[in-house]
């Protein structure tokens, strides 16, 4: 039995928690596709972790209910990228979908090639596309371009961690990109094709990688919507799949008690610690309760040291655990203490 209602009924919707690896079709935009993941799943809540245009394809994770807490860390994490550069024509919107604007002869080797990448590696500064979605006063700055409206773009520094040409077919070039957050795949061809002196645009572009997730482990949205519920909920990463890179911290069962209360918990069981606090969040999870149970996940908290002693301060809590009532007396208790 499949899990979609037939014509006309009404999905009812259903708690769901976790994420799924979605291999972006072309021709769809990432709020579409999100729409038909969260669809499939008849989920409350979805959310994705960093938009690609219609025009591109691949990984794009979806999050799913509490998953979109946690997904800070995607948005932020680097990216890799496999695109086509078309040399010599340059395009209204820097892709394929756009008008022509000028085209120039392309008489470039390989060793050209190679002596332009190397000064697009590391820190560069790069302008967003004007056909982004950035926004400026509250409009897309993609508004302001189809309206033909000037507006300055201030550049901003992005990292170009890996550049490697994988195939050169003029006017072709295939390259492989891994990049910060922020890096714009179209800003990055035209910078490129400007420097080689012939103009370009990206013809065809698909994501890889995103943080650790990766384009082998994720899923055609076609067999996904015709999959059962059982069957995509097999696909689902736990939440925590979020929060694996970051610093770990485990509490004591009454700590854990307090933490999901709001309230901030010492950490270590009790004991003192002279490391160095991280400066960012740590995942905060209470201890097992039993040898062959499994830490639960309780949300993001950061540390902080009073007189030597290392407390969890709650940042963002896992609602499923956040709803646990405590004894008004102990959370009273507690905050007279300054915990």
């Amino acid at each position: 039995m499949r899990g979609q209602p037939g014509p006309g009924a009404r999905a009812e919707k259903r708690r769901v928690d976790g994420v799924v690896l979605l291999d972006k079709p072309p021709g769809l935009s990432s709020n579409a596709a999100l729409q038909r993941v969260k669809r499939a799943f008849r989920a409350h809540k979805a959310g994705h972790t960093g938009t690609l245009d219609p025009l591109a394809t691949g990984l794009l994770p979806i999050c799913l209910g509490e998953a979109t807490k946690f997904s800070q860390g995607l948005l932020d994490s680097d990216k890799a990228y496999e695109t086509d550069v078309t040399l010599g024509v340059t395009t209204e919107t820097g892709d394929a979908e756009g008008r022509v604007t000028n085209t120039q002869p392309v008489r470039l080797a390989r060793d050209d090639i190679e002596r332009v990448l190397a000064g697009f590696r590391g820190d560069i500064m790069q302008v967003p596309h004007k056909y982004s979605a950035i926004k400026r006063n509250g409009r897309a700055l993609y508004d302001y371009a189809r309206a033909a409206e000037a507006i300055e773009i201030a550049p901003r520094q992005v990292r170009i961690i890996a550049l490697d040409v994988a195939a050169w077919e003029s006017p072709v070039l295939s390259l492989r990109v891994r990049c910060s957050k922020g890096t714009y795949i179209r800003s990055l061809a035209e910078d490129i094709g400007a420097a080689l002196g012939c103009g370009g645009h990206v013809s065809a572009l698909r994501r890889v990688e995103t943080g650790d997730f990766a384009i082998g482990n994720a899923v055609d949205l076609a067999r996904l919507e015709a999959m059962s519920d059982s069957e995509r909920d097999n696909l689902l990463l736990p939440v925590t799949a979020l929060v694996e890179r970051l610093p770990q911290e485990t509490l004591a069962p009454l700590e854990a008690a307090r933490f999901t209360q709001g309230l901030a918990a010492q950490c270590g069981f009790g004991g003192k610690s002279g490391d160095a606090l991280p400066d960012g969040p740590v995942a905060v999870y209470a201890a097992a309760g039993a040898p062959k149970a499994q830490r639960e996940f309780l949300g993001l908290g950061r540390l902080e040291d009073r007189d030597g002693v290392r407390f969890a301060v709650p940042v963002r809590l896992l609602s499923t655990v956040a709803s646990r009532a405590q004894p008004p007396g102990d959370r009273a208790l507690a905050e007279a203490s300054g915990r």
